[in-house]
């Protein structure tokens, strides 16, 4: 169980350790979502580059293919720098 407590202007919880550990939320960015009877608090799941290399090249490998200058020429993003979004 917990309660609110005030954090400057703001107000927050203490999650008991069992409760991060279980939930898998140590060291992770949190999203809030309001819920009919609450709030729902869950780690956002961080999917950016750093291991995209790895995992092409592990797909790769699994397809049997092991062709370097593919695996480089889809890891180039240069071609998006002249991008307008």
């Amino acid at each position: 169980m917990s309660t609110l407590i005030t954090i400057g202007n703001s107000q927050g919880i203490r999650i008991p350790k069992p409760i991060i550990k279980q939930a898998h939320l140590a060291d992770k960015e949190l999203e809030l979502v309001v819920v009919k009877d609450g709030l729902l608090i869950k780690p956002i799941e961080q999917h950016n580059r750093e291991t995209w290399a790895e995992d092409i090249k592990a797909v790769m490998v699994k397809q049997g293919d092991t062709d370097e200058a593919l695996l480089d020429d889809m890891l180039n993003d240069s071609d998006l720098e002249d991008t307008v979004w």
